[in-house]
């Protein structure tokens, strides 16, 4: 009697590892109000009003600020409905996106 040879194949472990992760950040201009970059982190980024001010005080007082750390879509997500929404206001401000 021959064996019978199998079709199935084991699986191979493969090493995984956790999706590269995204900083966003708001850059800081000379023309976009403050009250419209709270609006936008509470819009956009769904920020308490406590957390929005306090990152809109970071981004003034400095050249940019971290709004937060996210996978690479919803990232790119964010930044471009922030500068859409700035757009529409006919503000020039700016978002960003780099790998953590």
């Amino acid at each position: 009697m021959a064996k019978e040879q199998s079709s199935v194949q084991e699986r191979q472990r493969t090493n995984t590892r956790e999706p590269r992760r995204y900083k966003v950040y708001i850059h800081n201009d000379d023309f976009t109000t403050m009250e419209f970059v709270v609006k936008l982190l509470k819009v956009v980024f769904f920020k308490s009003e406590a957390e929005a001010q306090t990152i809109m005080l970071t981004v003034h007082h400095s050249d940019k600020g971290l709004v937060g750390v996210y996978s690479y879509d919803v990232a790119v997500s964010k930044v471009r409905l922030g500068t859409q929404m700035a757009r529409d206001e006919g503000f020039p401000l700016r978002l960003s996106y780099n790998p953590e």
